[in-house]
């Protein structure tokens, strides 16, 4: 049984006193719900403070992105060695890291194995553009995707998939629920290509993309879905202890 996931994903929104009381605001409730693991993912200007509200509780802390480099002249990069100390996940691959910033599977690969090496747990993000789904490419650039990011990594039940398709992040347009599960199986399966069915079975994905409390438990039903990485909902304290909530009373009724 896979245990459920639910990351928010700040991108870069809040400043450091807004990310304390998001915090604040959040904390109690989060902390309640214990049948399923939650993450927060604030700036890194937030990442102290947020260690430091968030210790004693259950809740999880990860940051958006890292370098693969432990040090040197990489000027505004962060270390996996910085975050350790404060965080236990770290976001890789987002299509915004890929797209805006032109991230490669080479690089994302890198990072993923920095991250291991460091005793971070990575939270892989994959996913297809609009143009691609609708052409019919979406099971050939996810596998693409997903052999080239494992390339070369040990297997890991520990390991955690976003499966994000493109067109629908931020753009209020979410996949539905069977869609997201379909793809989510292919994902699955292309990792048991890689990794073997009995990891493949035990790793964690989730979907992300415009998910919030109105349509969260569409995915969380299937059981595919192991959870959700969250992105402007998590903005919103009341929101997503909705979202946690929903997701954890929704798996344990299984």
């Amino acid at each position: 049984m896979r245990r459920p996931f639910i990351a928010g994903n700040w991108k870069m929104n809040t400043t450091v006193s807004e990310a304390v009381a998001l915090i604040k605001d959040m904390k109690d409730g989060l902390n309640s719900i214990t049948a399923l693991d939650r993450v927060v993912c604030p700036p890194f200007v937030s990442l102290q403070s947020a260690h430091e509200l968030l210790r004693g509780t259950s809740i999880g802390l990860g940051a958006q992105n890292m370098y693969f480099k432990e040090k040197g002249a990489f000027t505004g990069e962060v270390s996996p060695l910085m975050l350790k100390e404060l965080c236990k996940y770290v976001i890789i691959g987002h299509s915004e890291r890929r797209q805006i910033f032109g991230e490669s599977d080479v690089l994302v690969n890198d990072k993923l194995k920095a991250s291991k090496a460091h005793g971070l747990l990575p939270i892989l993000c994959i996913g297809e553009t609009l143009e691609e789904n609708e052409s019919g490419r979406t099971t050939a650039v996810l596998a693409n995707q997903v052999k080239a990011d494992l390339a070369g990594l040990a297997a890991d039940r520990e390991f955690i998939i976003a499966y994000e398709p493109i067109w629908a992040i931020g753009t209020g347009k979410a996949a539905t629920g069977a869609q997201a599960a379909g793809t989510i199986k292919f994902i699955r399966e292309t990792v048991a290509g890689v990794w073997g069915k009995d990891v493949a079975d035990a790793v964690r994905i989730l979907y992300g993309g415009s998910v919030t409390a109105v349509n969260i438990a569409e995915f969380i039903r299937e059981e595919q879905i192991d959870g959700a990485l969250v992105g402007g909902a998590s903005l919103k304290a009341a929101e997503f202890v909705d979202i946690v909530k929903q997701s954890a009373a929704i798996k344990q009724a299984k």
